[in-house]
């Protein structure tokens, strides 16, 4: 016979249920009657592992790795090691015999003469020059016909045959003289005693620099929008002013980095001097070199400078640009010394990373 459930057992265990039902639904009225007077709805539960990691965080963005790229830079870096090593330890440069000579009298007169041919044959090239470019630029036919036949005879002929004609006019003009067109002369001097090495150097040099100085305003002014002459003309402004206050400041950004070449490449140029005995930095060098025999620790002397005057005149034109390059963009990019300081503050921070991860 079966026996009956019991009765007592049933309606405890209902009565349990019940009240842990209304104690959840208690909470949860007590949860949601929070979060309704915060007005902030409550956090969606995280599904452990969704995403790749316990929390269901985003994984993390890992660039993508060239491997040709660094076998590349290895590559390089190793190649540039092995002739660095090969120059500083090959003892036929006798790299003190170039600390030796490196600061020696005769080889600084050399530079200074160098850098003072430099200089003046800039200046005088780009004044001359800019006068080229104005006549080329010039209404008038004759003017520009003028100029044009100056950029191309001077373009046309090597620097060293024209040194070599500079040096030899005496056989063509004995003398020279000041006064009336064909009348009496006021006072005549021999060629021979009026161009010495340095001023024949400087004559044939400048000459020479303002056919290409002519070719490189004359393509800064034309880079000039004419709008920008149009509306200085429109406020009543003279060619003259409008060519000096607004069209040349704007040709410059396109001047200066050609201007750039043009004076590295003069520094180096005048090298080509020492044929006329001109004690530039090269001829001094060889100087030296005639007597000891030293040729290729002097010729390191020469090289040394040389490299060192380019670069300093390098770091020049980059400030020289940064200065005209105000205003075409809203904000220049960085010098090399404010990168360097970036670099080296992410590098900081970088390693104050890495150290405090290890000490935890």
């Amino acid at each position: 016979m079966a026996t009956p459930p019991d009765i007592s057992a049933t309606s405890a265990t209902s009565s349990v249920a019940d009240a842990s039902a209304a104690s959840a639904a208690s909470a949860a009225s007590a949860i949601s009657a929070d979060v309704a007077l915060s007005g902030a709805a409550a956090p969606p539960a995280k599904p452990a592992g969704a995403l790749g990691t316990p929390e269901g965080d985003p994984p993390p963005i890992v660039p993508r790795r060239h491997l040709g790229r660094g076998l590349s830079a290895a590559a390089a870096l190793l190649v540039f090691a092995m002739v660095l090593v090969s120059v500083v330890r090959n003892e036929a440069f006798q790299w003190d015999v170039v600390g030796e000579y490196f600061t020696t009298a005769a080889v600084l007169d050399g530079l200074l003469l160098t850098l003072w041919l430099t200089g003046a044959v800039m200046t005088l090239g780009f004044l001359f020059g800019t006068v080229l470019a104005v006549m080329r630029l010039s209404a008038n036919p004759v003017l520009r016909t003028l100029s044009w036949g100056y950029v191309w005879i001077f373009r046309s002929t090597p620097l060293l045959v024209q040194l070599l004609f500079w040096f030899n006019i005496g056989a063509l003009y004995p003398t020279l003289g000041l006064g009336i067109p064909y009348g009496p002369q006021l006072f005549t001097v021999k060629t021979v005693n009026l161009l010495g090495p340095t001023l024949t150097a400087v004559i044939g040099l400048t000459l020479h620099e303002s056919a290409y100085a002519a070719e490189v305003v004359r393509g800064g002014i034309l880079s000039v929008d004419p709008g920008q002459t149009e509306a200085a003309q429109a406020l009543g402004l003279s060619r003259r002013r409008t060519l000096r206050r607004i069209v040349v400041p704007q040709a410059m950004r396109s001047i200066v980095p050609t201007a750039g070449n043009m004076l590295i490449g003069t520094l180096k140029g005048t090298s080509i001097v020492s044929v006329l005995a001109v004690h530039d930095l090269l001829y001094s060098v060889q100087l030296v070199y005639n007597q000891n025999y030293q040729v290729i620790p002097l010729l390191m002397v020469a090289t040394v400078w040389y490299v060192a005057t380019t670069t300093v005149l390098s770091a020049g034109q980059y400030y020289v640009e940064r200065h005209y390059a105000r205003g075409t963009s809203r904000s220049l990019p960085p010098s090399p010394p404010r990168r360097l300081r970036i670099r080296l503050a992410g590098l900081r921070a970088r390693l104050h990373t890495v150290t405090a991860a290890g000490g935890r």
